[in-house]
């Protein structure tokens, strides 16, 4: 079985209260599809079905290997380097985020 061998690199262990979007996307006036957090220095991107996949960008300019989902009832992790999906029971919180701008209308 894969396991995650950076756990060590997680500095985001409290989830913001509330986002207001994909930062890269806000930024450039662009649309996204889901959220995802970065753990190690809390960058907030868009999942790899919107059409920037700015979560993946950021992972690729920063080396940061770990996401978490910030979908509604989703808690799950994802280790871009080890390519396993995880739950990390330490990280707290839910965040609030509006409706994503490629479902709207």
């Amino acid at each position: 079985m894969t396991t995650c061998t950076h756990l060590d690199t997680i500095t985001v262990l409290e989830l913001p209260e509330q986002v207001a979007g994909c930062e890269d996307c806000l930024r450039d006036g662009t649309v996204w599809l889901h959220l995802r957090i970065c753990l190690v220095c809390g960058h907030v991107g868009c999942c790899d079905d919107s059409p920037q996949k700015h979560a993946s960008a950021h992972h690729r300019a920063t080396g940061h290997p770990l996401i978490r989902s910030l979908e509604p009832g989703e808690d799950w992790n994802w280790c871009f380097i080890d390519e396993v999906a995880m739950l990390i029971s330490e990280i707290r919180g839910h965040t609030e985020i509006p409706p994503s701008p490629m479902l709207a209308g």
